[in-house]
This record gives structure tokens, C-alpha cells and sequence, in this order.
């Protein structure tokens, strides 16, 4: 394996560690109280890094193009469990949104996670597939535009505005480095954030979270209290931290501190060097991942490892920006480490894509390279 291969399998074990470490610190005493059992959370979320584990070696060990065979399939499949999440009485609802589906008692998945994954895997296909006609509007900008809108306003509906943001982000990315003209993606984009900006005006919640963003310490009581406690569990922790297991945000001052609020319990316990050792681990993290799409020996393996770390390193990107007050609140888990079985799994899975992008690359690197010596023994 080449250095971008071994960095990237290390920060991601490092990623993955930090997590289970941070959430047995942050949820013990939560699930505790809750469940009756301070391991209750880290648990179930083992169990889910376990299983996506076996599926990254799996996607490593299996030649990536295959994965065009399913691409269209997979984006079915993604579509129609998106559907079943908004039927009442099928999909889970908490807080006011529909984003699970419930296999047996206590097990939830979520949807959105997997639809991420296949709609890159199936926009790398025809992005790569179409290659000659990219620069036509029907072909090339309307019938993958249409497909990633469909899929963005489903999940819209649960409603889930950060997910939706983050795909119609990485698609919008993909199609503009495949080479889809910007005359038809600029529009695209400033409709986008029209329409964004009209639901959130029409939505009293997240229209304070914009007041809240715009004057975090006059909402600190409000709309803005997490991200306020957020900001004191960063100012505690100094340079050096409090210590591992000694935070005190984490005693139900600061909400959903084990989920997408995990990042600034790291800077109250680990202080600014666990900060910046985890925001170093996501820069070699995607880093790696735009070595290995370049190094890719085709289209679709370049857009598909495009795709995967723009969507990594995209959401990393939002969650601390959230948790520092440099963005408005949406509800975006941190990779690897926010508790959340179905987004580690997907994306420890996408970890596995890319090591198989870096494998069978390497393979047709050598076979290139071996036919080139052969030719040239034989005209010697």
C-alpha cells in the first residue's frame, strides 16, 4: 500500500477510536439514567462500527467498477426506503421529523444515510458514462439534475434540511468537475438557496436558529442555547483540557452532547491540541481520498472517490462549523465520531470504496506497466 492507502486506514482507526472513546465519556451518564445501563449507547454503537467494519473490508477487497452494476439498483432501492420513512406508522418519528425506519424493537436505521452513498456511486456511473455529452443540457445537466432533486426533495420532506444541503452540495460538486457547464449549474445553485431561504422564513424553529446565528448571545437562553453551551465546553477546556471524563457540559447542560454536539465536549476534555489532532486526522483523511479519485485509472473511480470525500469532508466541515457559531444550526453528525450507527457504518463503507479505488488502481497500474516491458522485450 502507498502512503495516501496507510494514512487513510490510519486516521480513520484513529477517528473511530476517538469516537468510542468520546462516547463512552459523554454518554455514560445520559444512558444511565435513561437506559439503566451507562454502556447502553456505546454498545449499540459498537455493534454498528463492528458491522461497518466487516463491510469496509469487504468494499476494499471488492474491484470497485463492479459497483456500476448496482448503481441504478441501489438508488431504487435508497428511493423506496425513503418513501416508506414518511408513511405513518412505518417510519420513526422523533422531534417532529420522519428519518428511521425500525428493524425489530430498538434497531433503527436511517435512510438518508444509504441514499447518500448510492446516489454518488450512481452519479459517478453516468457522469462517467455520459463523459461525451456532458455539456448537453438534456443528457448532461436535466436527467442527473432531475434524479438528485427527487432524491433531495424526499428527504426534504422528512424534513431533514442538513442532508439535503449536503447531497445537493456533493452532487452540484460532482457534476461541476465532470464538466457540466456552470450556465446551467448557477441557476441550479441560486434556486437552490431562494428556495432554502423561503422554507426557513416560512418554518418559525429554524428561523430562530437564524436569529440565533445572527445574535448568538441575545438567543443564548433560546434557540441558541446549544450552541452557547457549545462554545463554554470549548472556552473550559483550554489548552490542555479538563481531562478525559471530566467534562462538565456533558451533565445535561449542553444537548445531544453524545450526537452532532460530540466535537466541543472533545475541546472541554481533550482541550485545543485534542481539537486540532482530530481536525488534522479529517484534513489527511481527505487529503488521501483526493489523492487516491486522482490516481484513479478511470472516469468513474475519479468521480466516485471525488464524490465520497467531498461528502466526508463537507459534512466534517458543517458540523464544526455549527458547534463553533460559524454556521446555523443544522443537524449533521460528525464522521466517526456523533453516535448514530447508520452514518458510521456508511460511511466506514465509503472508507472501503476508496481503499478499493487505491487497490485496483494499483492493479491496472501494474498491468499497464508490465505490458509496456513485455512490448518492449519483444521489439528489442
Amino acid at each position: 500500500m502507498n502512503k495516501a492507502a496507510i494514512t487513510l486506514l490510519i486516521v480513520t482507526l484513529i477517528l473511530v477510536t476517538v469516537g468510542v472513546v468520546m462516547l463512552f465519556s459523554v454518554s455514560s451518564l445520559q444512558a444511565r439514567d435513561k437506559y439503566g445501563d451507562s454502556n447502553y449507547l456505546l454498545k449499540r454503537q459498537l455493534v454498528w462500527m463492528a458491522l461497518g467494519g466487516v463491510c469496509c473490508a469487504i468494499m476494499a477487497a471488492t474491484p470497485y467498477p463492479k459497483l456500476r452494476a448496482v448503481a441504478k439498483p441501489a438508488l431504487i432501492i435508497a428511493g423506496v426506503f425513503l418513501v416508506m420513512v414518511l408513511i405513518p406508522h412505518v417510519g420513526i418519528k422523533v422531534s417532529g421529523a420522519r428519518r428511521w425506519l425500525g428493524l425489530g424493537s430498538v434497531l433503527r436505521v436511517q435512510p438518508s444515510e444509504f441514499a447518500k452513498l448510492a446516489l454518488i456511486v450512481w452519479l459517478a456511473h453516468y457522469l462517467a458514462k455520459e463523459k461525451r455529452w456532458i455539456d448537453r443540457f438534456g443528457r448532461g445537466f436535466l436527467l442527473p439534475m432531475a434524479v438528485v432533486g427527487g432524491t433531495c426533495l424526499v428527504i426534504l420532506a422528512e424534513p431533514d434540511f442538513g442532508t439535503t444541503a449536503l447531497m445537493a452540495a456533493v452532487a452540484i460538486a460532482m457534476m461541476f468537475v465532470a464538466g457540466v457547464r456552470l450556465r446551467y449549474l448557477g441557476p441550479t445553485i441560486l434556486t437552490g438557496i431562494t428556495g432554502f431561504a423561503v422554507l426557513i422564513a416560512h418554518n418559525p424553529v429554524r428561523m430562530r436558529r437564524m436569529l440565533a446565528f445572527t445574535d448568538l448571545e441575545k438567543y443564548k437562553a433560546g434557540p441558541g442555547y446549544q450552541v452557547w453551551q457549545a462554545m463554554l465546553a470549548f472556552g473550559s477546556g483550554g489548552l490542555n483540557g479538563l481531562g478525559l471524563g471530566n467534562s462538565r457540559q456533558k451533565m445535561f447542560y449542553l444537548p445531544e452532547a453524545h450526537t452532532d454536539f460530540i466535537f466541543p465536549i472533545v475541546g472541554e476534555e481533550l482541550g485545543l491540541i485534542g481539537v486540532l489532532a482530530v481536525l488534522a486526522c479529517f484534513v489527511a483523511l481527505v487529503a488521501c481520498g483526493i489523492i487516491i479519485s486522482l490516481r484513479a485509472p478511470d472516469l468513474f473511480g475519479q468521480y466516485l472517490g471525488f464524490g465520497i470525500t467531498t461528502m466526508i469532508g463537507l459534512q466534517t466541515l458543517i458540523n464544526i462549523g455549527v458547534v463553533t457559531a460559524w454556521l446555523p444550526t443544522k443537524g449533521l453528525a460528525l464522521p466517526f465520531l456523533s453516535y448514530g450507527g447508520s452514518n458510521v457504518m456508511m460511511n466506514l463503507v465509503a472508507i472501503g470504496v476508496l481503499l478499493s479505488i487505491y487497490r485496483h488502481g494499483v492493479v491496472e497500474t501494474r498491468t499497464v506497466e508490465r505490458e509496456f516491458f513485455e512490448q518492449r522485450e519483444l521489439s528489442i
